[in-house]
């Protein structure tokens, strides 16, 4: 067996390079003979397999289905799909098991596993350490090859996420999808609601010859602010490369972070629902879980990460969870997965039945002064030792610390995070306060503590990529 980097295997999913020592066809086949082990060990027989549109994807799938094959694992083909659709196609095929093929907001020259013993769930970290050992043992599964069937979902998979939502009136709704998985879909989705669709990037181009389809990052967002208000639309959309993750832009230009649109998402939740539990990540606006409790809902604070999210939604039986990346989950009335587009719908039905604009609807809210997302470069093998690190010098120098995921840090009437990412060599910062003056004493203080180790916290980056 070619040897496979541990840094691959990550806390819920596996990403990598496409190349001879990552990712490739071999590796690609080895990850999923081992994961054919873990599926029969559950005494699971079939499984979704689908991929996104990156250039490897699909030879990367047919790896996939082979190892499965092999393992004695019954396979339902479905193709290009985003990776909400390859979730919900476990309910309606019934089928416990998934393989996605996918790097979801990676740059070009990425790609990944997304895998799943159950409905609404992905791998975390401990099975994520059980495949890893599988695949070093190579304790395989020896079987005769199985079935494999094809099957097309996306007309059923519209239809349902569609007759879920009552969007009241006419939207006029910028579709960005940055060249990513989604284009196939959103533009014939939304226009089953009856809303004015205008394309942006619609097109797959797996080089992303624009920029990386990430709206947790400022490039596609600035691009989706300028096509909104060129085109004078209502809202903008902006979809991730494999259509997990939400980006929102309102009609006057100003970008609606995930944790400003979950309030409103919330709010149309406790309408219906109230004293529903909302689960959300610690990078989130102190102003959502004021929000919450002020309409009459339970907030409950979480891990980052959509396996983690996914399954405190679960466990507490929460009607929505977000996080601040764009992973939005809806327990309530919906299968409890991250699925932008049904998240997007559903926004949707919360601005059509206002007569508010979203910039007038989000002015409601509380407000405080946020950074964007902040990266700063370091090793995959020392980012989790730095924010250990750092977890004991702020609770040494007696600072309120949230440390379920990372260090939430209280100070100077705000907060500042630092937690290592799961997806790249890097840590990821977000800071919050009342004024600038006090963000820029909370940011003054993680760069002094970032000063103590070597190369690290020189060069902020909030591209998101």
């Amino acid at each position: 067996m070619a040897s496979l980097k541990k840094t691959m295997f990550r806390e819920y999913d596996i990403r990598g390079r496409e190349s001879d020592d990552e990712l490739n066809e071999n590796s690609i086949y080895h990850i999923a003979r081992g994961f054919g082990k873990m599926l029969r060990d559950a005494n699971i027989t079939n499984a979704v397999v689908g991929n996104d549109a990156r250039e490897t994807s699909e030879s990367f799938a047919a790896q996939a289905k082979k190892a499965l094959a092999e393992s004695g694992v019954d396979i339902i083909d479905i193709g290009t799909v985003t990776t909400p659709m390859s979730y919900w196609a476990q309910y309606h095929f019934k089928a416990r098991g998934l393989c996605m093929i996918t790097a979801s907001h990676n740059p070009a020259g990425w790609n990944g596993l997304k895998l799943g013993i159950n409905f609404s769930e992905t791998l975390g970290p401990d099975e994520i350490k059980t495949l890893y050992s599988i695949i070093e043992k190579e304790d395989y599964v020896r079987h005769t090859m199985s079935n494999i069937r094809k099957d097309d979902i996306a007309k059923e998979y519209m239809t349902d996420i569609v007759c879920r939502t009552l969007i009241k009136k006419k939207l006029k709704v910028l579709i960005n999808t940055g060249n990513g998985t989604a284009g196939m879909f959103a533009p014939e989705l939304f226009r089953k609601t009856g809303c004015e669709i205008v394309e942006h990037l619609t097109n797959v181009d797996p080089s992303y010859p624009n920029y990386t389809a990430n709206p947790d990052g400022e490039a596609m967002m600035n691009d989706t602010v300028v096509q909104v208000l060129k085109n004078a639309c209502d809202i903008g959309l902006a979809f991730d490369g494999d259509g997990d993750r939400l980006g929102v832009v309102d009609e006057k230009g100003n970008i609606v972070w995930p944790d400003r649109y979950l309030m409103l998402l919330s709010r149309l939740v406790l309408a219906k629902k109230p004293g529903s539990k909302i689960v959300f990540d610690v990078k989130v606006s102190q102003a959502l879980p004021e929000d919450i409790a002020m309409h009459g809902g339970v907030p409950i604070m979480w891990k980052t990460g959509h396996s983690y999210i996914k399954a405190k939604l679960q466990e507490v039986d929460a009607a929505l969870g977000g996080e601040m990346s764009g992973h939005i989950f809806f327990g309530d009335d919906f299968y409890g997965f991250d699925d932008a587009f049904f998240a997007a719908l559903k926004l949707l039905e919360y601005l059509s039945s206002h007569t508010k604009t979203l910039s007038e609807l989000v002015a409601t809210t509380p407000y405080y002064i946020a950074t964007p997302t902040i990266q700063v470069k370091t090793t995959d093998e020392e980012k989790y030792k730095i924010v250990d690190e750092l977890v004991k010098m702020f609770k040494h120098d007696g600072y309120k610390v949230v440390d379920i995921n990372g260090a939430r840090v209280y100070a100077h009437d705000g907060w500042g995070l630092v937690r290592a990412s799961s997806n790249t060599p890097t840590l990821v910062l977000r800071f919050e306060a009342k004024t600038h003056d006090t963000l820029e004493k909370i940011k003054a203080l993680f760069r002094e503590k970032l000063a103590h180790f070597k190369g690290v916290g020189e060069e902020w980056d909030t591209s998101g990529h």
